[in-house]
């Protein structure tokens, strides 16, 4: 499985071609599954191109990206879009129009919380666990580990060199992940390595704007589409380089 993380954090600043009004973001995701992505993250905007949690802004991406394709698509529930754990809570429960998923950083304040409040509303659970904190010990002893959808492992070193270092590290913290699906993916300098690495593990990946605005050679990308395109080459590439081991 490639999930297409369609933009992120990123803003204006980043470029015309990250997608931002729940219009573009759509048109994006369409295009992204039709070059072979099978599952969506995105971040909803408010109309200042920030990320937010707010019922309207969520339901209006939700609704645009369905209208255009027929996979899952998740968003995100980070600190940065709603820094008080209650009011995060809070404004799961508002949603109008729900995920078929939400990603949910264990290192954060009130992440217990905001996941049980996502699974209370039949909304699935992507268990973000970053690199270089310590989210793989508490998702060990959650309680609500069993029960999320799959688990993010999220491997936050940009650097080229070091990154599959990290993300081996972190699939080791990570043990069983109390046997929930996982999926691989870095970040910046880190992306291309981190997700070769998945493909040679066998794990699903993902790519996007979000996690690189460049392709492997450097060149900067024109669309999420081109950058599922290429990872899906990337992907299968290094998968049978595996299949060819002694």
């Amino acid at each position: 499985m490639v999930q297409v993380c369609v933009n992120g954090g990123r803003g204006s600043g980043d470029g015309a071609l990250v997608p931002l009004p729940p219009g573009a973001m759509a048109g994006s995701a369409a295009e992204a599954v039709a070059a072979g992505a099978s599952d969506i993250h995105v971040h909803p905007k408010s109309p200042c191109g920030q990320d937010t949690l707010s019922a309207k802004a969520v339901a209006a991406t939700l609704e645009e990206i369905r209208s255009r394709t027929g996979v899952p698509v998740g968003v995100t529930t980070g600190a940065w879009a709603e820094p008080d754990p209650a009011a995060r809570v809070a404004r799961v429960h508002e949603w109008t129009v729900l995920p078929d998923h939400a990603s949910v950083n264990w290192h954060e304040p009130g992440a217990e919380e905001v996941a049980a409040a996502l699974l209370e509303r039949g909304v699935g659970v992507e268990a973000g666990i970053w690199s270089g904190t310590d989210a793989a010990a508490r998702f060990a002893a959650s309680p609500l580990g069993p029960r999320v959808l799959r688990v993010l492992a999220e491997v936050t070193d940009p650097d080229p060199g070091s990154a599959e270092a990290s993300a081996r590290e972190l699939l080791a913290a990570l043990g069983t992940a109390h046997g929930r699906p996982v999926l691989l993916h870095g970040e910046e300098g880190g992306a291309w390595p981190v997700l070769r690495l998945a493909a040679r593990t066998g794990l699903a990946t993902r790519i996007g704007l979000e996690d690189t605005l460049v392709l492997p050679d450097g060149q900067r990308a024109v669309s999420n589409a081109q950058l599922v395109s290429e990872a899906l080459v990337q992907y299968r590439s290094a998968a049978r380089s595996s299949d060819r081991r002694p």
